[in-house]
């Protein structure tokens, strides 16, 4: 049988096997990046219907296999401080909340997705017989420690002419807020959905709401900066999951809500009422929040902080020039 010899000069054969070494290296290192598991990335959020269309997109599958991990917790403060702590990579929290966050430990957030704006979601109330912000000259007030509720309350007192030295403060996170309620402990109330529908059906009465200071509270989800390079994928599937779920919500509520109400507390027939004091803005509108060159976020995050500084609700001032990242909601749809 003939020899076939190769046409190869022999100087070359050593540079082939190099080359062919290398892509052989490059190949494996590929196939070992895309098949290495990604990191998870942990959600923490408490009880608020603006947070609910992750928990229904989680119901729903739309998560997919993307390491996504929603941590359910009882209050916004515990929320804070697993996100100042890095015991979760992101979090749900009101605007004000994250520039709290960013202030007290010097952690960088991003926000990456508008989840809601509070348009009477958030309230003042009080017991019959007090029918005006005045009247809680002297009162008891149950807030819960957070920039939220100091916000909204600061706000009404001013509306009514008084200082925060005028009225008792009585400390407690939200899910204390009915019991403390009917014990007699509290002549007052800051609080929100669905604790606030809860506590009307008890006979409190409103003074006051997110609807007389719009635009102040917004409900975002942020990612620490640290964390974001990590876990892009998994946000890019957070984010896409959140839009399809509002979708979802908007054209099968009945389902939606009956899925929703045991988080929420509430008969499934009570769940829709509750996001009656909430706007939830789609895609389009979060590009209008968090893109461009002057994104809507940015001013009015500035002028929360600054109000906040002003009001002593934080030490010291807070840089929010690079708090919007539009990566998530500016990519196109699948």
């Amino acid at each position: 049988m003939p020899t076939v010899k190769s046409s190869l000069p022999a100087k070359l054969r050593p540079l082939l096997a190099v080359v062919g070494l290398i892509v052989l290296l490059y190949l494996t290192a590929f196939s070992w990046t895309a098949s290495a598991p990604q990191p998870l990335l942990r959600v923490a959020t408490n009880v608020w219907p603006g947070y609910e269309a992750l928990y229904l997109a989680r119901s729903l599958g739309l998560f997919g296999s993307a390491p996504i991990r929603l941590v359910e917790m009882t209050s916004a403060s515990q929320v804070s401080h697993a996100l100042q702590n890095g015991a979760v990579e992101a979090a749900a929290l009101t605007l004000d909340e994250a520039v709290a966050v960013m202030q007290q430990n010097g952690v960088e957030l991003r926000v990456v997705l508008v989840l809601d704006a509070s348009n009477g979601a958030d309230a003042l109330l009080a017991r019959n017989g007090i029918d005006a912000v005045a009247g809680l000259q002297g009162k008891r007030i149950g807030v819960e420690n957070t920039a939220t509720g100091a916000v909204l309350l600061d706000a009404a007192l001013q509306s009514a002419g008084l200082d925060i030295s005028q009225v008792g403060i009585v400390p407690m996170t939200v899910n204390d807020h009915l019991a403390a309620w009917q014990q007699g402990d509290i002549d007052a109330v800051v609080t929100f959905e669905p604790f606030r529908s809860r506590l009307l059906a008890a006979g409190a009465c409103e003074l006051f709401s997110s609807r007389q200071i719009p635009g102040r509270i917004l409900d975002v989800l942020v990612v620490r900066a640290d964390a974001l390079a990590a876990h892009r994928q998994a946000l890019r599937s957070l984010v896409r999951a959140h839009f399809a779920a509002l979708d979802y919500f908007f054209a099968n509520p009945g389902d939606a809500a009956q899925r929703m109400a045991p988080r929420l507390g509430v008969a499934a027939a009570q769940v829709l009422p509750l996001f009656a004091g909430l706007t939830l803005p789609d895609r389009v509108a979060n590009r209008q929040w968090l893109a461009g060159d002057k994104p809507e976020l940015q001013p009015v995050a500035a002028d929360l902080a600054q109000l906040m500084l002003q009001r002593r609700l934080i030490g010291d001032p807070v840089d929010v020039a690079n708090i919007a990242a539009a990566e998530f909601v500016t990519e196109p749809q699948p």
